[in-house]
């Protein structure tokens, strides 16, 4: 029978553990609200167009892209440098034992990026190109590690509680600093800064939010499976971790069902992400709504996602994870259809979408977290939770290649987010199919009372 791993022995060290942990979630909640769901699209789109000089198409590299696509294809580039960066980095943390260290590196190379953005003007549209891929890199990787903690300081039966508060206290902290945002764009008259330069300093300020509140997690987390070859150089230890990655994929083939519940969460949370990430650039480009409704409805999801990931956390502890989520893969699907019937100008219409998604929202990304946590093999979680975050937050490869070929091919972006309803369906399936005892028990991991 399987044992549960060792975890800290006091729960009241344990549990301050979790607190520390959960500040690392409100500390990054800054870049996928403010940046990626609210300014970043419609910014970075408006800076392409104003490059384009009424042109068609801007040069990139060796291509010519649409204004409206740019954006698109900039988070598709992003995330093929993550599906590459990231497994490499969950070999070296787990490899080196050296977590906390490997994540705040990358906290701090993204958050650093962030700030950057305040340089973001004048048509400069590939310097925010090479500002965005640092910040997603950074972004994605920190998180990488940070998921790997969380078998570290939860029992098996806490952790669908204590990821569910971990993406809530995000999801607070991002609506708290949306509002301070919100509060500087529609005043930004009588602070005397332009609009673009409202913009600018939203972003940046997500940088400085990320980069200051990271400091606590760094404070409370500890690094716990030290590695024994403490005279191991740089240089060894990333050929050490290349091989222990290599040694990880290969044995994935003795975990078949773990393997299908990654593929199945690659396809429907690309779809996720890709409504999160372009929601914002979909109100301005083809509802015609102004920047002012699009961040006070975001401003308004931020708030219901805290009590709605709270919920589904509740739900999954008397109905189940997997049942949870597979609902709310339904609800999804649902609200990709009503998406592509919205009305033009109607607010109402956009806030009430909003409103269903952040039910959803949380809940199907926190779940899914502490579903995986269960199907891991001990000792390689940062590589497993590697391969998990190629498709997490931001990585949205193949839901923004789709959409992004949609624009390109139609000009449309109703078409667009219609056609993201694949991702949703065949996740739903997939889901469906897998036998998540079966995979929990074959990782030699306990089973948890309810999944």
């Amino acid at each position: 029978m399987a044992t549960e791993p060792a975890l800290e022995e006091n729960p009241q060290t344990r549990r301050r553990e979790q607190r520390g942990w959960y500040w690392y979630d409100w500390a990054n909640s800054a870049f996928p609200t403010t940046v990626l769901t609210v300014f970043l699209g419609p910014y970075l789109t408006t800076i392409a167009e104003t490059a384009a000089a009424g042109a068609r198409y801007v040069p990139v590299l060796w291509f010519d892209v649409r204004p409206s696509a740019y954006y698109s294809f900039v988070v598709g580039v992003a995330a093929v440098l993550q599906i590459v960066l990231m497994p490499m980095v969950g070999a070296l943390a787990d490899h080196t034992g050296r977590k906390k260290e490997i994540m705040g590196a990358f906290a701090y190379l993204g958050a650093g990026a962030t700030v950057c953005f305040w340089f973001l003007a004048d048509g400069r549209y590939l310097l925010g190109g090479v500002l965005y891929i640092l910040a997603s890199v950074g972004f994605a990787a920190a998180f990488v590690v940070y998921n790997s903690f969380l078998p570290e300081i939860a029992t098996a039966d806490e952790r669908d509680t204590v990821s569910a508060r971990g993406w809530g206290f995000g999801y607070l902290g991002g609506g708290l600093l949306l509002a301070v945002h919100l509060g500087l764009f529609l005043g930004h008259e009588s602070f005397g800064v332009s609009e673009g330069d409202a913009v600018r300093i939203a972003l940046a300020s997500a940088g400085l939010w990320w980069g200051g509140f990271t400091v606590i997690p760094m404070l409370r987390l500890r690094n716990r499976h030290a590695l024994a070859r403490g005279a191991e150089n740089a240089g060894q230890a990333v050929v050490g971790s290349f091989r222990q990655l290599g040694r990880t994929i290969r044995d994935l083939r003795n975990y078949p069902l773990t393997l299908a519940f990654l593929v199945t969460y690659l396809i429907y949370n690309d779809g996720v992400q890709t409504v999160i990430s372009f929601s914002a650039t979909y109100a301005d480009q083809e509802l015609g709504l102004g920047q002012t409704v699009r961040i006070g409805a975001i401003l308004m999801v931020q708030f219901v996602a805290f009590g709605g990931a709270l919920l589904l956390g509740r739900f999954a502890v008397s109905y189940g994870a997997k049942r949870v989520v597979m609902y709310a893969l339904v609800a999804w699907t649902a609200v990709v259809a009503v998406a592509y019937f919205l009305p033009k100008g109607s607010a109402l219409a956009f806030f009430a979408l909003g409103f269903a998604i952040a039910i959803v929202m949380g809940g199907t990304q926190a779940l899914s977290r502490s579903l995986f946590s269960h199907v891991i093999p001990r000792g390689k979680e940062a590589e497993y939770y590697s391969l998990y975050e190629i498709s997490d937050k931001g990585s949205t490869f193949l839901g923004s290649f789709t959409l992004g070929l949609a624009l390109q091919l139609t000009d449309s972006y109703r078409l667009g987010i219609l056609s993201l309803l694949v991702f949703f369906v065949i996740g739903l399936a997939g889901l469906a199919a897998i036998n998540l005892p079966k995979a929990i028990r074959a990782a030699g991991n306990p089973v948890p009372e309810r999944l």
